[in-house]
């Protein structure tokens, strides 16, 4: 069982892709945890609709906003419309994220190129946003991939998309630390979402690899997230958190 995070309530969460997997389930939690939620969507208004719903059930407050994190214009109306809903923005979380498994050599440019547009391209979008509308004392949280750090066949093109999102949030941290905003970066593992497009035998081999023997839930994930962006982690910044089971 998931323990709520302590120190959010009062505080405004905007969650990248937060309608399903493991943005949905970050969402969820902070909402639990008393923060007030923006959960975004880039087409699936239904689903998010029902995180939001989800949260205010638990007693939180949320909104669904819909923004594709590889327009930058939609992207900052998701901060101006947080703004005037909530009166800012502590906490930014970019769950976003395209798959493609193929070898580099039958990848097309259409495949690579929305590779680029949402893992390399939105998550400037998202953090640069952030990084112009974060409160001081705030946190931003990048997510990222073991695949950075253990290549698997056909996985080339994701990982080296989300290695630059992911270096992109280790330098921001540099740059905001003396605003005490902390910047930091989770790679799952394999995790049992619907966005989960590896070949079966892939999966298979991985879970063997892991010391905890399955894949990884959503919900564990989502629990290493609320506690970067808690205050109980206030003293964790520019760190890549590998929440993956032990396989690496």
């Amino acid at each position: 069982m998931t323990s709520t995070p302590q120190g959010l309530t009062g505080k405004t969460a905007i969650v990248f892709a937060s309608s399903r997997g493991i943005g949905r389930a970050s969402a969820i939690l902070l909402g639990t945890a008393g923060a007030n939620v923006v959960v975004n969507y880039a087409g699936n208004a239904t689903k998010a609709q029902e995180a939001a719903e989800a949260i205010a059930g638990a007693g939180g407050k949320a909104i669904a906003i819909q923004a594709d994190v590889s327009d930058s214009v939609a992207v900052q109306q998701v901060f101006d419309r947080t703004q005037a809903e909530f009166g800012g923005v502590d906490i930014v979380i970019n769950a976003a994220g395209a798959s493609q498994f193929a070898p580099l050599d039958s990848l097309d440019t259409e495949g690579f190129e929305q590779l680029v547009a949402v893992n390399v391209r939105g998550a400037f979008n998202v953090l640069s946003a952030a990084a112009r509308h974060v409160r001081d004392g705030g946190s931003v949280l990048q997510f990222s991939t073991g695949g950075t750090k253990m290549p698997v066949p056909g996985g080339g093109a994701y990982a080296g998309t989300k290695s630059a999102g992911e270096l992109m949030a280790l330098g921001l941290a540099k740059e905001l630390g003396h605003r005490q905003i902390t910047v930091n970066v989770i790679s799952p593992g394999v995790t049992d979402t619907d966005g989960l497009v590896m070949p079966e035998d892939q999966i298979g081999m991985l879970i063997q690899q892991t010391p905890l023997g399955r894949l990884g839930k959503p919900e564990d994930v989502a629990a290493v997230a609320a506690w970067l962006v808690s205050p109980a982690a206030a003293w964790v910044t520019g760190q890549n958190i590998q929440a993956n089971g032990g396989i690496l």
